[in-house]
């Protein structure tokens, strides 16, 4: 029977976010993305501090959209746990810091007190971050509660055992005489169908979430919705390639970007290049990669030849399989990372790689 309703309900309901929810318009993307860059940079620590790193010893670790819910059909977590804890305790014996950059809690979908119950193990591990000194955490549109609500503070404070610092952004600056900065959010500032728009907060927790778990619909895959997330990508990407001498990290739209391209975008750049050398054998490789991954991703940036790499995007830490996908900063590099089951055992793989100093 479930299969059935499935098979009935699955394009309908997804019709259904899409037609009534807002897109995100350019310019209040682009207003609120300068305004909080410009709100932490005059006055560090009221919407997010300011930190000095030298880009060849700090190291940093960010995720974002683990969404953790109540263990149920609807909890996209579930899966992705095993990777999870594996990934934040191979970076706190590392010495990582650890930034979280929203989304962390599902609170469209669950109470808090749900949450907190079925999370204990992630949220020690979390909290070993934070006893180092070593953890920043950021709000997100499905966890706004960290931020406006009045016992947020009290709350954080039984997970976590200590007072908890919650930011809507983090500006890292780089020492030793280089210009680069790189800006993180979460990434939802500007768009209306995730910054208080009334139809979504009630689709989700009145009719998304029951047919979710009935369903066991996991939106959280590009091949979701992925016009909506290519076009807020494209609004990240031409807000930070405007920007000098900055780079822009986000997640919220669970699609991994880096060097502001999508996987799909950097295959297609490397076909051109490996046709351009008439290299058969990558052709070959790259073009079967392209026909596989074509059927996960529905558009493309247009430009994707000549995009500067200014925009970076986590990806999530709930995607079906269990993988979970975020970005590095460590030893003059930038990373983005994935972590998966590998014969039973939670294993790092490096999607990509770029010198900061190059960019």
């Amino acid at each position: 029977m479930r299969k059935l309703l499935r098979f009935l309900l699955l394009k309908p309901v997804l019709w259904a976010a899409a037609k009534f929810s807002s897109k995100p318009k350019r310019e209040k993307v682009f207003a609120a993305l300068s305004a909080l860059y410009k709100n932490i940079l005059e006055k560090p620590g009221h919407r997010g501090p300011v930190i000095p790193f030298d880009p060849q010893q700090d190291r940093f670790i960010i995720f974002s959209d683990q969404h953790k819910g109540r263990r149920n059909g609807a909890d996209d977590f579930t899966q992705a746990e095993p990777n999870y804890l594996a990934a934040l305790d191979h970076y706190y014996k590392a010495g990582y810091t650890f930034i979280n950059l929203g989304d962390s809690e599902e609170l469209w979908e669950n109470n808090l007190w749900q949450v907190k119950k079925k999370n204990k193990a992630t949220f020690e591990a979390e909290r070993k971050f934070l006893e180092a000194g070593r953890h920043l955490k950021v709000f997100g549109n499905h966890d706004l509660f960290w931020d406006n609500d009045p016992f947020a503070g009290w709350q954080l404070r039984s997970i976590f055992k200590e007072k908890v610092k919650i930011y809507e952004g983090v500006v890292l600056k780089a020492v030793a005489g280089s210009p680069l900065t790189v800006f993180l959010t979460h990434g939802h500032q500007g768009d209306a169908q995730s910054d208080g728009n009334w139809f979504s907060k009630f689709f989700v927790a009145k009719i998304w979430a029951p047919l979710q778990s009935l369903l066991r619909i996991n939106p959280n895959t590009p091949a979701y919705d992925a016009e909506k997330k290519t076009l807020h990508n494209s609004m990240m990407y031409e807000w930070s390639s405007e920007q000098e001498n900055l780079l822009l990290v986000t997640g919220h739209t669970h699609q991994p970007v880096f060097g502001s391209l999508t996987h799909l975008e950097r295959l297609y750049r490397r076909f051109q290049f490996a046709e351009k050398d008439k290299n058969a054998a990558e052709l070959k490789n790259l073009l079967d990669e392209i026909r596989k991954r074509e059927k996960e991703f529905s558009a493309v940036a247009v430009d994707y030849m000549n995009m500067k790499p200014t925009y970076y995007n986590t990806g999530c830490c709930c995607f079906s399989d269990g993988d979970i996908t975020g970005i590095e900063i460590s030893g003059g590099y930038i990373r983005l990372v994935k972590w998966t089951m590998i014969d039973g055992k939670p294993e790092p793989q490096e999607l990509e790689k770029a010198i900061l100093g190059a960019i």
